[in-house]
């Protein structure tokens, strides 16, 4: 997290205490299996937010919550002894009950709070949804691009880029103003569960990546999770939790792998996406240097 993200009135002593209060780990997590997730027909007489969790998708959440919670206690690893969640929820009724299941591992004492919030709910896809239609208008998206597609009667990808910058914004305020913990010893775990396409575009939003880095990314399955942990360096990497043989699996490039490998050094200078070879090719042709400039335009005049 940049000190970019701070208010602009904030002083040295401010952004050190915010330092402080950052959160140990922000983990992502998929809603468990859905029964429209086994059978898409239930889109067209169930409503999308009312649409409930499987049995396997039950249980898919009891065991992430058992996996979360070895990640948050370090079990195993030199287990933490303060260690802190707090819960962000979509408020649909298959993410509202994959955190109910995940909780069963989390003794009370340990969950700091828990707030439901709607920007990170799953992508309006319309209302009721017609089965054939919606293959083809799937179909559809696909050639045209999933960031900038927009369903009929829907959201575009772009559009939930939009409302989950916004949840970003108050993610930010809430850390700074230290609604999540009044304790700096905690060693908070942020834990939000949300929905495929939310997951990929918060971390395209935090990681400034792309349009067409986004493109990349495959959903995760029902249940998995994306770990960001705080490294040496102060920014969150996923590299830290999550090797890059499963890191290329999600979909990352060699370079956006690289970018996680650094952030969790303590030498990481925080401009590798803007200034990067690579980031600056997909937009610029530049000369390599001003000599080269210089001579490519006749020499020095």
């Amino acid at each position: 997290m940049d000190v970019e993200n701070m208010p602009n009135n904030s002083n040295a002593d401010q952004v050190h205490q915010y330092y402080k209060h950052l959160p140990k780990r922000i983990i992502l997590v998929r809603h468990g299996e859905s029964t429209a997730n086994t059978d898409e027909k239930v889109y067209g007489d169930t409503a999308d937010h009312k649409i409930p969790l499987s049995k396997n998708g039950i249980e898919q959440a009891r065991q992430a919550g058992e996996k979360i919670l070895d990640v948050v206690s370090q079990k195993g690893n030199n287990n933490s002894e303060n260690w802190k969640a707090y819960f962000y929820v979509s408020p649909y009724e298959r993410t509202r009950s994959t955190l109910r299941e995940i909780g069963r591992s989390f003794p009370r004492n340990r969950v700091n709070g828990v707030r439901e919030e709607c920007r990170i709910r799953e992508q309006d896809f319309g209302n009721f949804q017609d089965y054939e239609k919606m293959k083809e208008l799937k179909k559809i998206r696909n050639l045209y691009g999933r960031f900038f597609y927009r369903f009929p009667e829907g959201e575009s990808g772009a559009d939930v880029y939009d409302r989950v910058s916004g949840f970003l914004e108050s993610l930010w305020r809430d850390i700074y103003m230290k609604r999540l913990s009044q304790n700096a010893a905690d060693e908070l775990n942020v834990v939000i569960v949300s929905h495929g396409l939310s997951v990929r575009i918060f971390l395209t939003k935090w990681f400034k990546w792309t349009v067409e880095q986004f493109e990349s990314l495959k959903s995760p399955k029902n249940c998995e999770f994306r770990v960001m942990e705080l490294g040496a360096s102060g920014e969150y990497s996923l590299a830290i939790q999550h090797n890059e043989e499963t890191l290329k699996g999600w979909g990352l490039s060699p370079d956006m792998i690289k970018d996680q490998n650094l952030r969790a050094q303590a030498n990481y200078g925080g401009t590798w996406n803007e200034k990067s070879p690579s980031y600056l090719n997909t937009f610029f042709e530049l000369a390599d240097s001003d000599q080269q400039s210089a001579e490519e335009n006749g020499g020095n005049k």
